[in-house]
């Protein structure tokens, strides 16, 4: 499917049904645009949803650097992955009258943010999104069978890399760390996400844009 945001509005909103939790959740390399999706997806649902980005559980910057992992961040062991799969497990069946506190990832600090966002649960979807998703090695294993429909979001790699450069120039790294950072890290990671797009129930196509 081509990036089409009232059809892809109008498949979300299949998901929510009253009385019941239902988690949506978009895949895809670096840079090709899921927190844009997620966002605009949430945003059209108009309080039927909450976003819950996989970014939130980044391990922080000191525990990187104490299991020497620092320039590989970003990677899957970078990540409290049993942490994330534990709380969609705990999205998935929510508590009549408990919010639920997620937490959310500041790129301008690079570290994640413990309770930043209030899950109530009446709301009947959460959409989250980020790279391993579909990831099938240890505990991203379990994630797949926590989502109710996972899709793969694919930009052309030219494009996505132009994007990734550009946001690391953004917030404040030199354009040759940028761009050898994303060579020899994101793109790494954007190989290794490609493998589990056969397991996306839909995989959506973004045009390039100018």
């Amino acid at each position: 499917m081509d990036l089409d945001i009232d059809r892809l509005a109008g498949r979300a909103r299949s998901l929510v049904v009253p009385g019941r939790r239902r988690i949506l959740g978009i895949a895809g390399p670096p840079g090709a645009g899921k927190s844009t999706l997620a966002g605009e997806l949430v945003a059209r649902l108009d309080g039927e949803a909450v976003l819950v980005p996989m970014d939130g559980f980044h391990l922080a910057n000191s525990e990187l650097r104490r299991l020497g992992r620092t320039e590989r961040k970003g990677a899957p062991d970078t990540f409290d992955a049993a942490g994330y799969a534990a709380l969609l497990a705990r999205l998935r069946s929510p508590e009549p009258g408990t919010v639920v506190y997620a937490p959310d990832f500041d790129r301008s600090l690079e570290e994640a943010l413990a309770g930043s966002i209030p899950v109530p649960a009446e709301v009947p979807l959460v959409v989250t999104e980020g790279n391993y998703l579909l990831h099938d090695d240890g505990p991203w294993a379990r994630v797949r069978d926590l989502v109710d429909e996972i899709w793969y979001l694919h930009l052309a790699d030219g494009e996505r890399v132009r994007r990734l450069v550009e946001r690391h120039v953004r917030h404040g790294r030199p354009r040759p760390y940028a761009e050898r950072w994303v060579d020899e890290s994101d793109e790494v990671n954007a190989a290794l996400v490609a493998t589990g797009r056969a397991r996306a129930d839909l995989v959506i196509t973004a045009a390039l844009t100018g």
